[in-house]
């Protein structure tokens, strides 16, 4: 009985590492995207006087996208393996993603002003992309609450015991 529900807990870990690691993919993709209009944005003349340090939210988007990935690569070796410390490792490195995320939601939401604590971005495409989300924003929350459940379940699947060690 215990084999088969340790198998259980394999498969579902999988599957929601599976969604986690897709939605890496997607924002390594979306930053592929972003690096391709602003070479081509930038060929036009109007971006003479270009700082090249304005491309913080391009290596921060394709940063959080691989970072995702690793994660999800560390989660499908520890439900392949079942060890202990492999499963403790994840489990931490899971909650302090939680918890950032937590962090930077309630930035958003208690902090009327928080865009002004973002560098200036002199593309213009990060004002295009909030613009985009607050358009769609009950698409953009459902997303939200959908990477988060995940995560969450991807906590409370991972059981460790001391038997495990």
């Amino acid at each position: 009985m215990a084999r088969v529900a340790r198998t259980c807990l394999r498969s579902i870990l999988k599957i929601v590492n599976s969604t986690l690691g897709l939605v890496g993919i997607a924002m390594i993709l979306y930053g592929f995207w972003m690096v391709r209009v602003l070479q081509r944005d930038m060929e036009s003349p109007s971006f003479d006087d270009f700082d090249s340090t304005a491309l913080w939210f391009i290596y921060t988007f394709l940063s959080i996208g691989v970072a995702l990935c690793l994660i999800t690569c560390l989660g499908h070796i520890s439900a392949d393996s079942s060890n202990g410390i492999c499963l403790s490792c994840y489990m931490v490195i899971i909650f302090l993603l939680l918890l950032l995320e937590t962090l930077v939601a309630a930035d958003i939401l208690l902090n009327s002003d928080w865009v002004k604590d973002l560098p200036e971005d002199p593309t213009g495409r990060f004002h295009d992309f909030r613009e985009f989300v607050e358009s769609n924003f009950d698409f953009f929350k459902w997303i939200a609450m959908f990477i988060i459940l995940v995560q969450e379940t991807n906590i409370d699947e991972n059981p460790v015991s001391a038997r495990d060690f």
